[in-house]
């Protein structure tokens, strides 16, 4: 039988696993009418090619409950164990990237990323909002404003003296690079579609 010490941190990683693979995207878009998104654009279940269907409402929901689920492993782990937060917030992570009701093919972790960071720390959460808004704004490209808001969030963590976070922050960001290797290969090709463009 396991004991106080282990059993909580294994309960917040599998229960942050599962809240993170809860697929949101392929739940709006089917109850709204949109199709199975796997079938549009990319392919990919982010809150991106919801938008591609031309539903903004559908992608605002989507983007929101991914920032949730995120946002919700930490903040549960806050009420039941405060030393396990990081854990459940990477094991959410982790479940949205690979998800096993999807035979671990899910997102790319942004949204879910940005509810980690403001669950952990509002500040992180803000500035690196800012940096996905701005770099979506400034190249027309959505892959460029979430990667760069990834890497916002462990400098940001550094900057106000949370070397714990901005580890932790720094392995989802490399993550998020991870998934996002196509895009990049399509940004330095010059052929990755902007927003608003078929994928």
């Amino acid at each position: 039988m396991l004991g106080p010490d282990i059993s909580m941190p294994l309960l917040m990683l599998v229960a942050g696993y599962l809240l993170g693979s809860i697929p949101f995207s392929l739940i709006v878009t089917r109850l709204g009418g949109a199709g199975d998104l796997r079938k549009i654009g990319s392919g990919n279940i982010g809150a991106t090619n919801v938008l591609r269907t031309g539903r903004k409402g559908l992608a605002a929901l989507t983007l929101l409950l991914d920032m949730g689920k995120g946002a919700a492993a930490v903040l549960i782990a806050r009420a039941l164990a405060p030393e396990c937060m990081a854990l459940a917030g990477a094991a959410a992570f982790f479940g949205h990237l690979y998800p096993v009701w999807l035979r671990f093919r899910g997102g790319k972790g942004v949204a879910t990323l940005l509810g980690i960071m403001l669950a952990l720390d509002w500040r992180i959460a803000l500035v690196a909002a800012l940096v996905w808004l701005g770099g979506a704004l400034i190249t027309r490209i959505s892959s460029v404003g979430g990667m760069l808001a990834a890497l916002a969030g462990p400098v940001m963590a550094m900057a106000i003296g949370r070397l714990d976070l901005a580890l932790l922050l720094l392995a989802l960001a490399l993550m998020v690079l991870w998934k996002h290797r196509a895009n990049i290969e399509r940004l330095l090709a010059g052929s990755e579609p902007r927003i608003g463009k078929s994928a």
